[in-house]
């Protein structure tokens, strides 16, 4: 029974996910991809930890970094994964409205902090390649360690308030998402008022987190090839060189798919509704799946 909405009563207790609009003929097709994608990060991921933390050879800055990306990829692909087959499969459609914000942020938490380890893993092989003598010096384990809570708490601070920005929004009912899981935005198109706020917060969290990492790490990236351009004698290690291959692949995979969906959410449009939501999915799985083999099969120390 509702009551007279009142401002704090004024969303719904839960949230019905549709899946893909348009593509429900296609939906145990896609799940089927999910559900394989998933299977293999979970295995990757859970086989790269587990090499690391045994292998005392493997306890550098480098790895280290490497276990925090992989514990990211589990948390965020299991954040979303589940319930998007659950949706794709008809089997639980609904979400409740808390449920959904702790998903929203639970999923960009872990985004957030990925990309700053990402960068770290940036600013790690800049030292290792322009000043290799003072690496050990610079990059303890104590550093490593204190990045880690940097990014997390950094992470928290940014994806704290849409929390609010979304309970404080009025819903008048509306209450079925067209999509596999809760997103920022997605969630506040549903409300029936004025969402600027909204966008224009994730506009600004957007760039002042992934797009900010992502113009440092070019800059590391852009130091890393001077010192290299500068170096009479090529004095940095192949193996250096080799690790920046594997993360400027991993960079890629990762930034790429998230700034389209990104930018498409919020200015695309035109663009249909079913590539976004594909793309959504995809960069919940697919980086997630492809992290630990590029480096698992590129590192021959891990391999």
């Amino acid at each position: 029974a509702m009551s007279t909405p009142n401002i704090s009563g004024s969303h719904p207790a839960f949230f019905i996910l549709v899946g893909i609009p348009g593509m429900e003929k296609s939906h145990t097709w896609i799940s089927i991809l999910v559900c394989m994608m998933y299977s293999a990060a979970l295995l990757g991921n859970s086989v790269l930890l587990l090499t690391i933390v045994k292998e005392r050879s493997l306890h550098e800055p480098m790895y280290i970094f490497l276990c925090m990306l992989a514990v990211g990829d589990l948390l965020l692909s299991t954040a979303t994964v589940p319930k998007t087959l659950s949706v794709l499969w008809s089997l639980s459609t609904q979400i409740s409205f808390s449920g959904c914000l702790a998903q929203m942020f639970s999923i960009y938490f872990v985004f957030v902090a990925e990309s700053a380890v990402l960068l770290a893993m940036a600013f790690d092989r800049y030292i290792a390649i322009c000043d290799p003598l003072r690496y050990r010096t610079i990059l303890t384990h104590s550093v490593v360690g204190k990045v880690g809570v940097v990014a997390l708490i950094r992470s928290f601070c940014i994806m704290f308030p849409p929390i609010f920005l979304l309970k404080r929004l009025p819903y008048c009912g509306h209450n079925v998402m067209p999509h596999t899981y809760c997103e920022h935005i997605g969630v506040a198109r549903l409300a029936c008022a004025d969402i600027s706020v909204n966008i224009w917060y994730g506009v600004a969290a957007g760039f002042l987190s992934a797009g900010l990492d992502t113009i440092l790490i070019i800059i590391s990236y852009a130091l890393i090839f001077r010192c290299l351009w500068g170096l009479p004698s090529p004095r940095a290690s192949p193996k250096a060189l080799h690790t920046c291959g594997s993360h400027l692949c991993v960079i890629a995979m990762f930034y790429t798919p998230a700034f389209f969906s990104f930018l498409a959410h919020r200015f695309g449009q035109r663009v249909p509704q079913h590539v976004l939501i594909s793309l959504a999915n995809l960069y919940v799985v697919v980086p997630p799946m492809l992290n630990p083999i590029i480096y698992g099969v590129r590192t021959r120390q891990i391999r």
